[in-house]
């Protein structure tokens, strides 16, 4: 019988750093809002708490690389130990000269501080020539009454 040991997926992540891209060089941001304490540049880190915004109700952060780059994998961590509540975000990218998004991945994620209050996504993608990639954030499905985090941000 043949036996691979698969690892815990957190752990992949660490291990893997090398391939993550430096995404400080390689492209610009632009965002809907940031909260002075908690600025956007802390989800590129992966340092103390990440991104907030500076209000309640959706946002958008969006990836301008300066040089088309091909995509193989996305990580992105959020947590909330305070409130109870749904958030759902979609992850899109344009490619090429079009201007057109294509949606890569929309998720929905229930918090409660009493259990799930972190939530890890890793995914595996084939985007090549990827010019701009947005990631939109409804941190309560439209009741606008809870501020968007993000903790971490990583592309390879």
């Amino acid at each position: 019988m043949q036996k691979t040991l698969i690892g815990n997926p957190t752990a992949a992540v660490r291990e893997n750093v090398g391939q993550w891209l430096d995404l400080s060089e390689l492209a610009g941001i632009e965002l809907t809002s940031e909260s002075a304490s908690d600025p956007v540049e802390r989800a590129f880190s992966g340092t103390a708490e990440g991104w907030k915004a500076s209000g309640p109700g959706p946002q958008t952060l969006r990836l301008v690389f300066h040089r088309p780059q091909s995509i193989r994998r996305v990580h992105l961590e959020f947590t909330e130990t305070e409130q109870e509540r749904t958030q759902e975000f979609s992850l899109k990218c344009s490619q090429g000269g079009s201007a057109v998004e294509r949606e890569v991945v929309r998720q929905r994620w229930n918090f409660s501080p009493q259990g799930a209050t972190r939530e890890v996504e890793d995914y595996a993608v084939e985007l090549d020539d990827v010019r701009v990639l947005e990631l939109t954030i409804d941190p309560d499905l439209g009741r606008n009454r809870s501020v968007a985090t993000l903790r971490r941000w990583m592309v390879a």
